[in-house]
């Protein structure tokens, strides 16, 4: 919860120590963003760089559940929360760390939330870092509305989106929502895009293909790729494992490598 008089200097030193700040958001529910949130953190942790992961999901955090850490706890210094580091160079902070146990609901109305989002940015001790990923849940309610207040200044917004036309009628809604907040966007990643059967090798479009990319054309941003369905993604994500290095060979893995060297490009070309 907020604290009375909180005081916002300690959010620009915070972020003032954070080069580069990438929001991942999407339009509706299901979409695996927290997949791709977790994914892309790793990946630019294994490139060396120093990665903070904010997990702004505050009923839902499963964060800590994908990474296998949400038996950790923050400590505490004189500089405020230290957040779970889950690597030397990678970083983790979620309300999944503060709850009594894992069923425990968080009910609260926006201005909590935004107290909440506040302290992750001030109050934990992130340190220098090269990248922070905020994990944002779906839709455009409180909480993408309270980060796009807090950190005008970050480098763009990645949406995730499914290829059915389902999910696509949301991402427009988050692209114009981001548009509207006057937010850079990196792009798109269309994810669960086609699935090669194991036993005869035949791609499966089980949620159609193609519709991340008809939306970027459509609406002039970036696409930054297509990940296919992987069933370890699941399964690593159950058991807490990195699936970057359970699967380095895999299709899905070579995809969010090159989503990766992507958005580093299109930072640099911007900075």
């Amino acid at each position: 919860m907020e604290k009375k008089g909180y005081d916002d200097s300690k959010i620009t030193q915070n972020l003032g120590r954070i080069k580069h700040k990438i929001i991942v958001l999407s339009g509706k529910g299901g979409v695996g963003k927290s997949t791709v949130s977790v994914n892309l953190a790793f990946a630019l942790s294994e490139k060396k760089y120093n990665v903070g992961l904010m997990d702004c999901d505050m009923h839902g955090p499963s964060i800590p559940k994908i990474l296998g850490v949400e038996e950790r706890r923050p400590t505490t210094s004189d500089k405020g929360f230290n957040p779970v580091s889950v690597t030397p160079n990678l970083k983790v902070m979620s309300m999944g760390f503060l709850l009594s146990d894992n069923d425990s609901p968080v009910i609260w109305r926006g201005p909590m939330k935004m107290g909440a989002i506040k302290q992750f940015i001030g109050d934990v001790d992130w340190g220098d870092l090269d990248y922070l990923i905020i994990d944002l849940p779906p839709g455009t309610g409180d909480e993408p509305l309270s980060i796009a207040q807090l950190i005008p200044q970050s480098d763009g917004a990645v949406i995730v989106t499914t290829p059915q036309d389902l999910a696509l009628v949301s991402v427009r809604k988050s692209i114009n929502f981001v548009k509207k907040m006057n937010m850079p966007i990196l792009g798109i990643i269309e994810n669960m895009s086609g699935f090669t059967c194991p036993h005869c090798h035949t791609e499966i479009d089980i949620f159609k293909t193609g519709g991340g990319l008809k939306a970027s054309i459509d609406l002039q941003v970036p696409f930054l790729g297509k990940i296919p369905l992987d069933p370890n993604i699941v399964l690593t994500g159950d058991s807490g494992e990195p699936f970057l290095i359970k699967n380095a060979s895999s299709d899905a893995a070579k995809a969010f490598e090159k989503i990766v060297e992507k958005i580093e490009h299109l930072i640099k070309q911007r900075s």
